[in-house]
């Protein structure tokens, strides 16, 4: 059984060191980087052979404000502007003082990563992504969370950093006061690693691979296809719990209508954004897209057999070809291409199909907004050849967790701060409130990056 606590009394650990991390994703990866810039020697536990987390299931995608790569664009932008956009998704539900901390750190995290550490990031600015008043998703060139993860990997190797991997984290060490003393580590031949630490960062994600826990807080979503790293089993909430610590916003979490099936292949919400749309297997429009993709799981599962298929064209594909995944898709044989509505419509047995194209290019024309909410203005109609890929919907990660201050710490129901314990990523609250709809695009990797870094720093302290 993983996730257990032990009283610090009697443990003999047979190393130590400064910072201990739990978990080699983008969050724990950043914390490391920043923790031995600030002189403390970090040790990052991760449980694969070779570092991947929920960052490799990603685009890779981390918003900031205010950063040069915009400038260099011309997109004028702000922390004040990203922080009232992530509220306004949220319903000013968001935890202000973790807002404002994500939102006027992003720039400084990704340009530090740049600078210091030589991920070449760019910012998307050919497309806008739901909620988000300006071009601001930085990536790296194959816009692909496994190429981000392996650069932090090769960054935190430079630098120095010891990743133990094939180490599944069972045990945490703690005194009565809450203060962590240690992590107990079991190897795959059942060997045990007994390690203390001055500080713990939590970077092990959230709950989305329990399915019980699961369908304690996210019901709706209980049948989904889960896309996301099989780790995310919910350690840090039962830690948490056992410590006493505040969980914050649990039934808040990121899903995503638009994943290839039955070839599992993320598809890139720029195909809707662009003016494309979705329909059911009967070829019929069901819901407002433009809400968003993390609202679209929901949306999609409600259709019969959970099965919906995004419907979009030559010049947005050519817009989507710049993610790594949606080329997979293509490689793959997942998205589907005609000349006419009609043949597309055959192909896919959706036989409403053409009259749903035709009332979508009378929105368009007439910059209508249609039945179901869609502002169809300044929409570039649809024109052959004709694409469609058939998605379902999935759940990518959860978003509540561990109650975080400003600086990563771990907080109490009360509000006080455990001495030496941080928590970032999955692990930590994140800004996106109590409901799917409240994620705006980016939040799971802003939080991981900024939050990961701040942690790192505090940890060092």
């Amino acid at each position: 059984m993983t996730a257990r606590l032990l009283p610090a009394a009697g443990f003999c650990p047979t190393a130590h060191v400064p910072v201990v991390i739990i978990g080699a994703g983008a969050a724990g990866l950043c914390a490391a980087l920043a923790a031995q810039e600030a002189g403390a020697e970090p040790l990052v536990i991760e449980r694969d052979p070779v570092p991947q987390g929920s960052t490799s299931l990603s685009a890779g995608l981390i918003p900031a404000a205010g950063t040069r790569f915009q400038a260099a664009r011309g997109i004028a932008d702000a922390p004040a502007h990203f922080a009232a956009d992530i509220q306004k998704k949220a319903h000013d539900r968001a935890d202000p003082a973790v807002v404002a901390a994500v939102s006027e750190n992003a720039a400084p995290a990704i340009e530090w990563l740049a600078d210091r550490h030589g991920l070449a990031f760019s910012v998307v600015h050919d497309f806008d992504y739901p909620g988000h008043s300006a071009r601001r998703m930085h990536g790296l060139p194959s816009r692909s969370g496994a190429e981000l993860v392996d650069r932090l990997r090769a960054a935190a190797e430079r630098a120095g950093v010891a990743i133990l991997t094939e180490a599944l984290a069972e045990t945490l060490v703690a005194d009565t006061d809450g203060r962590i003393r240690g992590v107990i580590a079991r190897r795959p031949d059942g060997s045990e690693e007994a390690i203390g630490c001055d500080a713990l960062v939590l970077a092990c994600c959230g709950y989305g691979g329990d399915p019980a826990l699961v369908a304690r807080y996210i019901p709706s979503l209980a049948k989904a296809v889960y896309f996301g790293h099989p780790g995310n089993t919910g350690d840090a909430v039962r830690w948490g719990d056992a410590l006493g610590a505040g969980l914050r916003d649990m039934t808040g979490h990121q899903g995503h209508g638009s994943v290839a099936h039955p070839a599992a292949i993320l598809i890139t919400w720029a195909v809707i954004t662009e003016g494309g749309f979705q329909v059911n297997t009967a070829g019929d429009r069901f819901w407002d897209e433009s809400q968003g993709y993390s609202e679209s799981a929901e949306a999609v599962l409600s259709q019969p057999d959970g099965i919906a298929f995004d419907i979009f064209d030559a010049r947005i594909a050519a817009i989507a070809r710049q993610f790594e995944d949606f080329r997979s898709a293509e490689a793959a044989g997942a998205i589907v291409t005609a000349d006419t509505p009609e043949a597309l419509a055959a192909r896919l047995n959706l036989p409403g199909l053409p009259a749903t194209m035709a009332s979508v290019d009378a929105g368009k024309a007439q910059g209508a907004t249609d039945a179901f909410g869609r502002d169809w203005s300044g929409r570039a109609p649809l024109v052959p050849p004709f694409h469609a890929v058939r998605v379902t919907g999935t759940l990518f990660h959860t978003q509540g967790g561990l109650a975080v201050d400003a600086s990563a710490r771990v907080l109490r129901p009360d509000g006080s701060a455990f001495p030496n314990l941080f928590a970032a990523g999955g692990a930590a609250c994140g800004v996106s409130g109590p409901e799917a709809g409240g994620y705006l695009s980016g939040n799971g990797l802003l939080t991981a990056v900024v939050l990961g870094r701040l942690a790192g720093q505090g940890a060092a302290g």
